[in-house]
């Protein structure tokens, strides 16, 4: 065990335990931004820096483990100033036009510049507007990625599909897909992991609601819709409701007042792609050596 001292509380925690854990036994809350436990912890983005004494240099907490008789500071004058200036500096390559960003309100990136009380940036504005195609059903913006790097290791390290990847060097340092030239050519599944990762708006899905709001107001269309299984289970929780509440037929009668001619439900056609699914997994099994897991 370790004897530490952390805002002026004496702890004791397992040998390389991280500082951030650390600071968390302690009740103490350090801010993150790029950090994901197991995933990503390479201390990217330097939110999360503490000031340890005797020490003239600020630790990155998510990454750097506890020594004997450390005495650490979370929220000192120094660490909240570098604190500020790395988000100011995260802002200026940021394209922050909150209010039309898909992100705004659940944004990472705008939490930490609210809590931080950063309402401007000093820095000159500077970040790559390209955008990949739309049609395709995963979004990338460059102009909203601050390079945290959780997409990449969400890639590698949980999916192993490897579609993403550090490019350029320097200043044009950033995010892109890997081995190919486009998005669109990458071996990827579309399983979106990287949009859930993403701490801002920088990786989202197309968004065609307005598609099939229009197809519903056109008199000379009939419009149907096809509940997944894991819809009816899950539909209630974006609207706080209990399990018990979100019922299947529920569903089917707000989908109808929303305009919908059909509700069809796709409980065997699941069964289906179980069937199938199990099918391919045992054939893996027995050529594991060759096959990438997860399935």
């Amino acid at each position: 065990m370790v004897n530490v001292v952390i805002d002026g509380k004496r702890i004791k925690v397992p040998e390389r335990t991280t500082i951030l854990d650390a600071a968390k036994a302690a009740g103490i809350r350090i801010p993150t931004l790029c950090f994901l436990e197991g995933v990503n912890e390479i201390g990217a983005c330097r939110v999360c820096v503490v000031e340890v004494e005797g020490h003239e240099r600020l630790f990155t907490a998510c990454n750097n483990p506890v020594e004997e008789g450390m005495v650490i500071h979370t929220n000192s004058k120094k660490a909240r100033e570098a604190r500020r200036a790395n988000v100011r500096m995260i802002l200026s390559e940021h394209d922050d036009h909150c209010p039309s960003c898909v992100r705004s309100g659940n944004c990472e990136l705008q939490r930490i510049a609210n809590e931080l009380n950063i309402h401007d940036t000093p820095f000159e504005k500077h970040y790559v507007s390209r955008r990949t195609s739309p049609d395709f059903p995963l979004i990338r913006d460059f102009s909203l990625c601050i390079k945290c790097m959780r997409c990449v290791q969400v890639c590698d390290k949980i999916q192993h599909a490897n579609v993403w990847d550090v490019v350029n060097t320097g200043a044009k340092t950033t995010v892109d897909v890997a081995r190919v030239y486009r998005l669109e050519d990458a071996d990827c599944a579309l399983c979106g992991q990287c949009i859930t990762h993403c701490p801002v708006g920088a990786l989202h899905e197309r968004d065609d609601t307005q598609k099939v709001l229009d197809a519903i107001d056109d008199p000379e269309k009939i419009v149907l819709v096809q509940i997944a299984p894991a819809i009816r289970t899950a539909w209630g929780e974006e609207f706080g409701m209990k399990p018990g509440e979100a019922t299947v037929t529920r569903l089917a009668a707000a989908l109808r007042l929303v305009g919908f001619d059909y509700v069809f439900d796709t409980n065997f056609s699941a069964d289906l792609t179980i069937m199938e699914e199990g099918s391919e997994f045992v054939e893996r099994l027995k050529h594991r050596d060759r096959e990438k897991f997860p399935m």
